[in-house]
């Protein structure tokens, strides 16, 4: 049952394009292409050698060797089982995106004519937004001929902004885009 027969290439669209192999993502033993390398790793004598020695040693310690560091001068290789060393790598991986902080923004919308309770009430949200370590992205909306009142939808962001000074800061100042103006506020540093 060869891949390449007639018909047993043929997904439901076609023929199918021949699988690929996986490039692996770093050169190991016979695919190391430098001559002389820097070896390093557990329980051998770190340095510079040839690769055909360094190969030697992998091999004595039923190990591979795997080049860490291609565009060092030499070359740097280490002993290591490989599969160990690619499952060790994706787990130091997975924990730095677990530790890295996922930035939140949340938006907050006012028309061009918001009324004074409104506004508190809003404000209230954004600046408890704030002090959670959230961004704030608050626009004023304007619809149809509303346009012609972007200057009261400036004045409004602006207020806004000033309201927000204690806990955050503008990152963004009021900007007309299309049929919205945005304004970008970040929590303060010191906050969480």
């Amino acid at each position: 049952m060869a891949l390449g027969r007639p018909g047993f290439n043929k997904g439901p669209r076609g023929p199918r394009p021949p699988f690929k192999k996986k490039e692996a993502e770093h050169r190991i033993n016979e695919l190391i292409t430098a001559q002389q390398i820097r070896l390093v790793g557990d329980n051998v004598e770190q340095g510079v050698m040839s690769l055909r020695d360094a190969l030697a040693i992998a091999e004595e310690q039923e190990l591979d060797l795997v080049e860490i560091s291609p565009n060092a001068v030499p070359p740097v290789c280490k002993v290591v089982d490989y599969n160990k060393f690619i499952y060790e790598q994706k787990k130091k991986l997975k924990e730095i995106k677990s530790n890295a902080k996922q930035t939140v923004i949340k938006e907050i919308r006012f028309g061009p004519n918001t009324n004074e309770h409104d506004f508190q009430f809003k404000l209230k949200h954004a600046i408890s937004f704030l002090e959670n370590g959230e961004k704030v992205r608050a626009y004023v909306h304007f619809k149809g001929r509303a346009i012609v009142y972007k200057e009261q939808g400036e004045i409004l962001l602006l207020k806004f902004a000033q309201a927000l000074e204690d806990v955050g800061k503008v990152e963004q100042l009021p900007k007309l885009e299309g049929k919205r103006m945005f304004l970008v506020v970040a929590p303060k540093a010191g906050k969480k």
